[in-house]
């Protein structure tokens, strides 16, 4: 008789439980109090007890573990002289939605080969993560697949869902159980009612399939996220930075009965994908700021070591020192001059918000 299931499956291959690779990696002591601090921190600017504005910054992704942990110790340095205006979190994005097909991160194919050795990508990941948050510095990273957090999510201090799949239910009912707080993006064409209708979602219970800490498949209960927010991104239509548009997103937003928190991601569509628009959109929400806006409460920024993006080459040898292999980034010292250019406009503003 022919089989009737796993027609289409080549391979099934077991990975190591989460609870082994925390046991090897594990996450305590100076790196567990630096992760618990990030969240209240983040939790406290959402609340508004907090009147910093917190930046999710670095690579579009990460794929030189070296050249990121170069990155985040310039990063730190930059985070402890704006410290007292400007809250930093590292984006250390290690999976990549494709609109069809491509290179989807570290995790999926560490050597960049179509090898896929994921479970090596999983410990180049978790390694990383403890070492930039022995450093002093956040973490954040997108919650694209649903099993990953159960490896991961314990150093993260912000998550993000992406356009593509901040409508999707699976992503809202994981969602509710992150122990981070964690933005929807708007949807790909800039609507606003996708990222409304996720946080309406994510604040509730759910349950749901995923695995334990053991591995086994399992019914996931949460208890719902009370730290979900909206990102801007702008869509097909154009971006939506503006005071104009944030103005209708605040009315979305009350009209849904969610928060009121807006972050801007300053790349992307709102960018139209030219890395050097960021510093024009930062100083732009800089100057809402200064205008009187409150609802700002947070910016990202794509940014890497090196200007622009390149694609993977045959022999990685050829592979330049911290330049992105995804989206395009701003420099280091780009980056560095447009947060203490905010900073410095922003010091004597932010605590009377």
């Amino acid at each position: 008789m022919t089989a009737a299931d796993n027609l289409n499956i080549a391979s099934n291959e077991a990975l190591i439980t989460p609870e082994l690779l925390k046991s090897d990696l594990p996450l305590e002591g100076k790196a567990l109090a630096s992760v618990q601090l990030a969240r209240d921190t983040i939790f406290s600017i959402l609340d508004r007890k907090d009147p910093r504005l917190f930046v999710v910054v670095g690579p579009c992704s990460i794929h030189d573990t070296d050249a990121a942990l170069d990155y985040a110790r310039r990063l730190k340095s930059l985070a402890d002289s704006v410290k007292d205006v400007l809250y930093i979190v590292m984006r250390v994005y290690f999976e990549k939605p494709r609109t069809s097909i491509g290179w989807k991160g570290l995790i999926n194919d560490p050597y960049m080969n179509d090898s896929f050795k994921i479970a090596e990508g999983l410990r180049r990941g978790r390694k990383l993560l403890l070492d930039i948050v022995e450093l002093g510095l956040p973490t954040s990273s997108e919650a694209l697949d649903p099993i990953s957090p159960q490896y991961l999510q314990d150093l993260i201090t912000w998550s993000a869902i992406g356009a593509r799949t901040a409508e999707s239910q699976t992503h809202r009912e994981m969602s509710s159980g992150l122990s981070s707080a964690v933005g929807f993006k708007n949807g790909t064409d800039g609507g606003l009612m996708v990222a409304v209708n996720a946080m309406q979602s994510v604040s509730s219970p759910h349950r749901f399939l995923g695995i334990n800490t053991e591995g086994q498949v399992s019914v996931v209960t949460t208890k719902g996220n009370p730290y979900a927010h909206v990102v801007l991104r702008g869509g097909s239509k154009g971006p939506n930075y503006d005071s104009v548009h944030v103005a209708l997103c605040e009315k979305a937003l009350g009209e849904g009965g969610v928060s009121n928190n807006i972050v801007i991601d300053c790349s992307h569509a709102n960018s139209c994908k030219d890395p050097d628009m960021q510093p024009l959109v930062l100083k732009d929400i800089t100057h809402q700021i200064l205008e009187g806006n409150k609802s700002i409460i947070g910016v990202m920024l794509e940014s890497n070591i090196n200007h622009g993006n390149q694609s993977i080459p045959a022999d990685l040898a050829d592979l330049k020192y911290g330049v992105s292999v995804t989206d395009a980034c701003i420099d280091w010292d780009t980056t560095a001059a447009a947060l203490t250019e905010m900073a410095e406009k922003l010091r004597d503003v932010l605590a009377a918000r």
